[in-house]
């Protein structure tokens, strides 16, 4: 979480006998706050898809997220996807592009403040990712040569990080915190690595055009950025338009999400002191104006004094925390579950030993099971061994292996890869999601089994921040 609430930080609420409506979703509210709470109501919406596909009505949720057709357009003007546009590509080419979005914003800002930020740090994360993906490549190209199936070399390279940092979390102060920020940091590389693969190696038919247009965008974007615009709305609206263009250029839409995020604002309109200086002062314009004949309804003194403090905090917080922060919640809780939902339901029809035991099945589970926990182990193993990267404070090669095995939940990015590379060929892309839930399945319980047989780790390793250590 990039803006979460801080424990130690008071609130006006803290010592106030709760509301009937806030005892009422008060349990909404503590669930949502728990670290594994995004991981949960994603296998939630997994399960129910799987039951819902495989029930006498399966019949009703093929219609529902793959016929119905959903119109998008104002006057005679319509978005168009191929002659229609059905629930399931709207999921996946519109509301994705928000998940997206905040991928882009977490990447940049590991990137330009975080984790990433800093070469000997990023260096074991960025190499693992690394390992991680092209392992993974490889097992599902070896056992699919010479095949259309190939295409879907890049499904068992992505690895889920809601359900990833979720089964962590279950761990709790079990596990060193420099173990927490290597996954956080090997996830987001990841998910990098994946975005570069969507666009470059699943994209078909390009309109230039649309190309030269969305180009034109992200330049006004940079140049909005350069001049000091601070206001989501200015960025948000011009990434409407950005989604359109790559949307009916070829690239997948998705994409825009990514690329509106590189533009976004990181720095702050005012600094620290500043903000402190003149807060302050508005605080005591508020005190100042306190009349014990009025209340804030009839207080227009202190109305202002409260807006302007308003205004002082986004003027100190930097639009790309802002962002994220205002996103999390419907992404985690929202978005990713209706795309899974969407896409998690396979109807099995058959036996499902056929359905397994076929190649593009196999090189989804062996890549994700076998080629991400030996990609990533291996990976880091050199990179500590030719001093190009170091384990963090406290954390152990058992605990590396049993990071590298929860890297092998592919499930959302693994299954987003799939539609893309076998969207032609259901048959593939029905096996390639069994391949994916099989193997996050596996790599789930593999993970947290070597993970709880690890020491625990000391209340010093488990609440202060990463310091590396030779391996």
């Amino acid at each position: 979480m990039s803006m979460a609430v801080h424990p130690n930080i008071p609130t006006v609420t803290s010592d106030l006998e709760p509301m009937r409506g806030e005892k009422l979703v008060r349990p909404f509210t503590r669930f949502a706050q728990l670290s594994s709470s995004g991981g949960l109501v994603l296998l939630a919406c997994t399960l129910a898809a799987m039951i819902w596909a495989n029930s006498s009505e399966w019949e009703s949720y093929t219609h529902i997220f793959h016929e119905m057709e959903v119109h998008l357009g104002v006057g005679e003007f319509m978005l168009q996807h191929q002659g229609h546009m059905s629930l399931g590509l709207f999921i996946n080419d519109a509301l994705m592009a928000v998940f997206f979005l905040l991928v882009g914003l977490e990447i940049k800002r590991e990137i330009i403040v975080g984790e990433l930020s800093d070469v000997k740090k990023a260096a074991l994360p960025i190499v693992a990712a690394f390992g991680g993906m092209v392992a993974p490549a490889l097992i599902f190209v070896s056992l699919n040569m010479g095949h259309d199936s190939i295409r879907g070399w890049g499904v068992p390279m992505a690895t889920d990080i809601a359900f990833a940092l979720g089964i962590l979390a279950l761990l709790g102060s079990r596990v060193p915190n420099s173990l927490k920020v290597f996954l956080t940091s090997l996830a987001i590389a990841d998910d990098l690595g994946a975005l570069l693969v969507i666009a470059f190696f699943y994209t078909e038919h390009l309109n230039v055009e649309a190309l030269g247009y969305a180009a034109v965008i992200v330049g006004v974007l940079v140049l909005l950025n350069r001049f000091g615009f601070k206001s989501a709305a200015w960025f948000l609206v011009p990434g409407l338009f950005l989604w359109y263009f790559v949307f009916i250029s070829g690239v997948h839409a998705t994409i825009a999400g990514v690329l509106l995020a590189a533009t976004i604002p990181v720095n702050p309109r005012v600094e620290v002191s500043r903000y402190s200086r003149y807060t302050r002062a508005a605080l005591d314009v508020f005190d100042e104006s306190d009349d014990p004949t009025q209340d804030i309804r009839t207080n227009a003194t202190q109305r202002a004094a409260v807006m302007q403090i308003n205004e002082n905090g986004r003027l100190v917080l930097p639009l790309l925390h802002r962002l994220e922060h205002a996103l999390e919640g419907p992404v985690s809780f929202l978005i990713i579950p209706i795309f899974a939902l969407a896409n998690a339901g396979l109807h099995i029809t058959g036996g499902i030993g056929e359905a397994l035991f076929n190649r593009v099945s196999l090189g989804v589970i062996l890549g994700l099971v076998i080629g991400k926990p030996l990609g990533i182990t291996l990976a880091c193993w050199i990179a500590v061994k030719l001093n190009i990267g170091v384990l963090g404070k406290g954390v152990t090669w058992r605990q590396i292996i049993g990071v590298s095995c929860l890297g092998g939940i592919g499930f959302t990015m693994a299954l987003f890869i799939a539609t893309l590379g076998f969207k032609t060929h259901p048959d593939y892309l029905d096996h390639a999601k069994l391949g994916i839930l099989t193997a996050s399945a596996i790599s789930a319980p593999a993970g947290l089994g070597i993970l709880l047989t690890c020491p625990p780790a000391s209340e010093e390793q488990a609440d202060d921040p990463d310091e590396p250590r030779d391996g």
